[in-house]
């Protein structure tokens, strides 16, 4: 009786919504089985962090109340009054910094594996602006408690963006909502965290997972030599798809074991006219950036030195960007060796920069 009625539905489902092409294309994407595999997870986790970002973001977004004199209180009585607010708004604080982390394991995976070649060079842009959106989201939520660490953070973090040559005090004064930062900065932030970037990296988002549901899941140069006998497959579904769930509950594991034993802590409420504490520094994933503009010099040849840093990073982010399209003479940049000597170059280059900054 059941099975008629599972039939009944489906058939009722097909009707109307023509599922018959997606059941033909799970039954044949296949991901392929070599020694680098687990690297095929990594999407999967960034999605799903972003998931549960969403999730408590929501339930956060019930307690919070922007505003100078409203945000720090609600913060604090979503702490200490509401139940289990405590632990939605640590697993949100952590799934935030897990996301950056694994999107960033993600794009180097991308790298180290040139699974960004042709067709899918639309597919690493999209990816590549979905990590910016992702540190943006890390840059507008932390000044949302409206604490001391955070207020003076951000005030320097918007100093920073005036640098940018020509467009950098406009930058600096739609972020602010003003000269200083204020309340108008913290009400701009709050609209920046739950309206506007959600909705553009909902659009770029969809917009990746539709590419990777149609080149399906790349392979490496040295499974495609293979010959035909010695390659082994995995279906997408079930098999893939249910390796992919147990890493996430995996995740979510580590995610709730932090948010238990490591909670953020709320501070002191932001105080414009306190001094700044001893030792301000960004979130993790911009400490390379801060520490490579801290040790650029006042001037360099006639540029100031942190416009001069601006300008490197934004030169950098575009030439990253384009590593798809690079090419050494003739030759396509991911058919020489040079590609992985990049990326290893640029992951020891942030790892130790991020490293000096904490020491």
């Amino acid at each position: 009786m059941s099975k008629s009625i599972k039939q009944r539905a489906f058939v009722w489902l097909d009707e109307r919504f023509d599922l018959q092409p997606l059941l033909k294309m799970m039954d044949h994407k296949r991901v392929p089985i070599h020694s680098h595999t687990i690297w095929y997870y990594m999407g999967g986790v960034t999605l799903f962090l972003f998931l549960v970002q969403v999730f408590t973001g929501i339930l956060l977004l019930m307690y919070y109340r922007p505003g100078e004199d409203s945000a720090y209180e609600s913060m604090k009585f979503l702490l200490t009054e509401v139940k289990f607010g405590w632990l939605f708004r640590n697993v949100h604080a952590w799934s935030a910094n897990l996301m950056v982390l694994f999107a960033f394991i993600h794009m180097f995976s991308v790298i180290f594996t040139k699974a960004f070649v042709k067709p899918r060079e639309l597919t690493w842009i999209s990816g590549f602006i979905l990590l910016l959106l992702a540190m943006f989201f890390g840059f507008s939520g932390y000044l949302l408690p409206w604490n001391e660490l955070s207020f003076f953070a951000t005030k320097v973090g918007t100093d920073i963006m005036s640098a940018i040559p020509f467009i950098g005090d406009a930058i600096k004064t739609l972020l602010r909502g003003g000269e200083e930062v204020t309340g108008a900065t913290l009400s701009r932030f709050f609209g920046f965290h739950v309206a506007i970037l959600p909705l553009i990296t909902t659009l770029v988002l969809g917009f990746h997972l539709l590419l990777i549901q149609r080149q399906g899941i790349s392979e490496t140069s040295e499974f495609k030599l293979l010959p035909p006998e010695k390659k082994r497959y995995m279906s997408f579904f079930p098999d893939f798809i249910l390796r992919d769930g147990l890493l996430w509950l995996i995740i979510n594991i580590i995610v709730l074991y932090l948010a238990v034993f490591f909670p953020w802590e709320l501070g002191l409420k932001a105080d414009s006219l306190a001094p700044a504490p001893m030792g301000i520094k960004p979130e993790w994933y911009f400490m390379f950036m801060f520490e490579t503009l801290k040790m650029i010099p006042p001037h360099v040849w006639f540029i100031e030195g942190e416009t001069f840093g601006i300008l490197l990073f934004g030169v950098a982010a575009l030439l990253w960007l384009a590593v798809p399209f690079a090419r050494i003479g003739r030759k396509p940049l991911v058919e020489s060796k040079w590609i992985t000597i990049l990326g290893l170059v640029t992951l020891s280059y942030m790892v130790v920069f991020t490293i000096i900054g904490y020491l």
